[in-house]
């Protein structure tokens, strides 16, 4: 079996995902334009564009910016 790059192995073995909108929404409970606006504001991870009609989240980097939430009960817009 042929061995795969440095780069491709590292992201097999975090086991990192490529998430569409939908799943992201689901993830974090938040609707698609609060995600944009929040992106725009850079308050959110921006997504990977994979084609012209196809954009994707790391599923680690949406991991990380939900650990990173306050737990004070404090809302960001």
């Amino acid at each position: 079996m042929d061995e795969l790059p440095a780069s491709s192995r590292s992201f097999q073995l975090r086991g990192d995902r490529l998430l569409k909108l939908r799943e992201v929404m689901s993830m974090t409970s938040l609707g698609s334009s609060t995600i944009y606006r929040r992106m725009k504001a850079g308050k959110f991870p921006k997504p990977k564009r994979l084609s012209e009609a196809c954009v994707t989240w790391r599923e680690s980097e949406i991991q990380k910016w939900m650990c990173e939430l306050p737990t004070n009960g404090g809302v960001s817009k």
